[in-house]
């Protein structure tokens, strides 16, 4: 965790803390690699990151805002108060290959970097454990809850392939929505009465028809995807059920809402030729897209180029979603991507997944925890950004 130039009082301490507790931190993440629990199950993974955090003299509170793998731990008492966010769920079969073990670490690192200063930065810092975003939405639920009322300003990172740039000021994430289609027909023999069925399986593949030929007239930051997760299970019985899982993705919630529209007529098709029934129901809140606080990357941008990464302006994400979206559009925040170096392929590949366990992922996740921690410093030493998220933050809760 090398840097390319002088560091300040504020951030010599912040970057010898973080370094002297490298090897706990890099412990814990690489644990919760190893467990990848699925999400609302990372019922080992929470009560690791919440017994460290009480290890470190935090308060924490479990089982928050009725999510039993949600968590946040508190400590301090000034007025500026800070939300660090930590995520920990694995995806199925790829566990994690979206880095949530590395979002985790730098979270854990920012924290231990910025407990010493609490009075001295008039802080108060709440650590949130997260649980479900690549499938439930916990932020969105969290945030519903009320949980994050006096939150002035929210942060966490992102890892990525190499080659992003560090600077998120301008990148955002698409909105998405998941939803369950459920088409009932009638069952009867394949061979002695098909003309009596009324095949829901059928209705399916009309579907995935209709969505195909969509595809053809969608912008191209639009995306649909779907499998079917039902539709019979022997050859000599018509299926009377089929169920669809789908999802929708545009980069507004304007777009979203046209698109989403599109699709359901797509469902409705496939009801309409088969003459099965259809019902649609949402599966997790729909996640908002990323909106960047642009005083908050300036200060990330200034701290992590201190470890030589690229802090250019970036052209903005072309596809992905986060509940952190949810956050963003309430409380001022920041979600930056980082690179691990030495890995190419994508996010949610098997590739990705053992790239985020190497070495040069954790000390790409120790820098990016240092950084957080810089930048909240940063805030709070400018008495005039301290006092502009305070005053936000007050204004808000009144509202």
């Amino acid at each position: 965790m090398k840097t390319n130039q002088e560091l300040t009082p504020l951030q010599s301490t912040i970057y010898r803390i973080v370094t002297e507790s490298a090897e706990g931190v890099i412990d814990v993440s690489r644990r919760i690699h190893a467990l990848a629990e699925m999400s609302f199950d990372e019922v080992e993974s929470a009560e690791l990151l919440a017994a460290f955090l009480e290890s470190e003299g935090m308060v924490v509170t479990r089982t928050l805002g009725g999510l039993p793998t949600a968590f946040v731990g508190a400590k301090g008492s000034g007025r500026l108060t800070v939300g660090v966010f930590l995520e920990y769920d694995a995806l199925p079969e790829v566990g994690h290959a979206c880095g949530h073990n590395l979002i985790a670490g730098a979270g854990l690192a920012a924290t231990l970097g910025l407990l010493p200063l609490l009075d001295e930065l008039d802080i108060t810092l709440k650590v949130f454990g997260a649980p479900a975003e690549e499938h439930g939405g916990g932020k969105a639920l969290l945030l519903e809850s009320g949980v994050f009322a006096d939150v002035a300003l929210a942060l966490m990172v992102h890892p990525f392939p190499e080659g992003m740039s560090f600077n998120p000021a301008g990148t955002s994430s698409q909105v998405v929505g998941r939803f369950r289609a459920i088409f009932t027909g009638t069952a009867s023999h394949a061979a002695a009465a098909p003309h009596l069925a009324v095949n829901a399986a059928d209705a399916a593949v009309v579907t995935q028809v209709a969505v195909g030929l969509l595809r053809q007239q969608l912008p191209d930051d639009h995306r649909v995807a779907l499998y079917v997760a039902e539709a019979g299970s022997v050859t000599n019985i018509i299926p009377e059920l089929a169920v669809v899982n789908f999802e929708a993705r545009a980069f507004s919630r304007s777009d979203f809402d046209i698109l989403l529209e599109k699709v359901n007529r797509c469902f409705e098709a496939g009801a309409l030729a088969t003459g099965a029934a259809l019902s649609i129901e949402a599966i997790g809140p729909v996640y908002d897209a990323l909106l960047q606080d642009e005083d908050l990357c300036s200060h990330w941008s200034a701290a992590i180029a201190i470890f030589g990464h690229d802090v250019s302006r970036a052209a903005g994400l072309t596809g992905g979603s986060t509940d952190m979206g949810n956050v963003s559009q309430v409380i001022p925040s920041i979600h930056p991507w980082i690179g691990i170096p030495g890995v190419a392929s994508p996010v949610h590949s098997h590739d990705f997944a053992a790239g985020a366990n190497t070495d040069a992922a954790y000390d790409v996740m120790l820098q990016a925890g240092v950084g957080m921690a810089w930048t909240v410093a940063s805030v709070a030493s400018s008495p005039e950004s301290h006092q502009h998220y305070t005053t936000a933050a007050a204004r808000r809760a009144h509202h």
